[in-house]
């Protein structure tokens, strides 16, 4: 279902600009600017208490900024009209009358925002619940809340989409689900802002990163480009019957060489190729040859070090 009617301003793209909410002693958010653009995953990462929750909370208008906006398509969540035919979003597992089943907890939703009875079963659909439709959700795993939570927040068929740590609760095979749906739904050009603490998960996920801690902007851009800046972290593991006589040509080409608890060299300051070479000029013999670059946990807690997340 499409709502076939969006207006001019209707491109998906959220924009957070000087963001700030101070709770008595606490500032939750610190003038907190970002975007998340049309078209991709963005994950929002940050470690407990940095206020990935406020801010979220703050852009669906369930909390009143101190200061600084949040907006949607250009307008704040409560000016959109229609608002679930634009934003759809999960920002905890789904909660219902506990003796209700699935479908009839989607269907009273969209009686109330005058939607379509029948998309209620296209939803369910949708994320692979329409065997459990008709049973009550206090029979429902995590898992299952969750599914039918992003079905909730498809009735509108929205263009974007904001969830809060949606996989918890996700086995493997639901998590790979999961992956699959917001990319899809990110190629259909929809806006999809996904806070998670699955770093390894998101690595996978995301196209784009917002990394805050303590209320603040650390990091944002494409996932790619956030490792890539901290390229001068990778390393190459080598190892070799001969290690005195490769680090010490190493060290001529002024490497860095460590060696671990397995005797495996660890190397920094030159690429593989370089070692490779050295290797080859002093005679040395290789077994393994191994560029390791950062990936996203690693960079994640590089940059969030010593951080709190809660002042």
């Amino acid at each position: 279902m499409t709502d076939g009617q969006r207006s001019p301003t209707s491109d998906g793209q959220i924009v957070v600009s000087g963001l700030t909410k101070q709770y008595k002693n606490v500032r939750a958010v610190n003038n907190l600017s970002f975007t998340v653009a049309p078209g991709r995953v963005t994950g929002f990462l940050g470690p407990n208490g940095a206020g990935k929750t406020t801010t979220l909370r703050m852009l669906l208008n369930l909390v009143t900024p101190t200061a600084g906006t949040a907006t949607i398509s250009g307008s704040r969540y409560a000016d959109l009209a229609d608002p679930l035919r634009h934003v759809g979003a999960i920002l905890e597992a789904s909660s219902a009358h506990k003796g209700r089943t699935g479908i009839n907890h989607l269907r009273v939703i969209c009686a109330a925002a005058g939607l379509p009875k029948q998309r209620a079963a296209e939803v369910l659909e949708l994320v692979g619940l329409t065997p459990a439709a008709k049973r009550k959700f206090k029979g429902y795993s995590l898992g299952m809340k969750q599914r039918l939570g992003i079905a909730a927040a498809m009735l509108g068929d929205p263009r974007v989409l904001i969830l809060d740590e949606p996989a918890n609760g996700l086995d493997p095979e639901g998590i790979r689900w999961m992956r699959g749906f917001l990319k899809n739904l990110a190629h259909e050009g929809r806006t999809v802002l996904v806070s998670s603490h699955l770093l390894s998960e998101m690595q996978l996920l995301a196209d784009d990163v917002v990394i805050i801690a303590a209320g603040q902007l650390i990091r944002q851009g494409p996932v790619d480009q956030v490792l890539g800046s901290m390229a001068q972290g990778a390393q190459v593991r080598v190892r070799t019957p001969q290690a005195e006589a490769l680090t010490t040509a190493l060290k001529a080409q002024s490497a860095t060489v460590n060696v671990d608890e397995q005797g495996v060299l660890l190397v920094s300051g030159v690429d593989a190729p370089t070692i490779g070479r050295a290797a080859l000029a002093a005679g040395v013999e290789l077994h393994e040859l191994t560029t390791e670059r950062p990936d996203l946990e690693r960079v994640f807690l590089e940059l969030t070090a010593g951080k709190a997340g809660i002042r």
